[in-house]
């Protein structure tokens, strides 16, 4: 995948953030909290890291091109690192990040959510 199409999907995303930190990160947010971090060279994505339920860590933890996030997982959060299309096709890379999206919105204030019009109460209430 390439940063211009990672870039692409995730500014698709309702109410999402871009920040470059960390030494260079590619780092979205919605409401302040990051779901999606992605590293670079020279426009080639080197890793993408996201958020994932605690099942899905477990099962994508072990498959070759993917890891449990350094600096993230190793702290007990779910979080992924997906090194190569090894195993995660882009196509379900994206499927991923969008999951990442609704589980970081999910976990917002009700009031943030409210005020990002993400109701969960809601059918569809988050971005499909």
């Amino acid at each position: 995948m390439t940063l211009d199409a990672f870039t692409t999907f995730c500014k698709s995303l309702p109410h999402s953030t871009y920040v470059c930190q960390w030494g260079g990160s590619h780092v979205w947010k919605i409401g302040g909290k990051v779901y999606a971090i992605a590293g670079d060279d020279n426009g080639k994505i080197t890793g993408v890291s996201f958020k994932v339920t605690p099942i899905a860590f477990h099962i994508l933890k072990e498959q070759p091109g993917c890891r449990g996030a350094p600096h993230l997982a190793s702290r007990g959060m779910k979080w992924i690192q997906r090194t190569s299309a090894e195993t995660m096709s882009d196509a379900e890379l994206l499927t991923y990040l969008r999951d990442s999206y609704r589980l970081v919105a999910a976990g917002l204030t009700r009031k943030l959510q409210k005020e990002l019009g993400l109701d969960p109460a809601v059918p569809n209430g988050f971005p499909s």
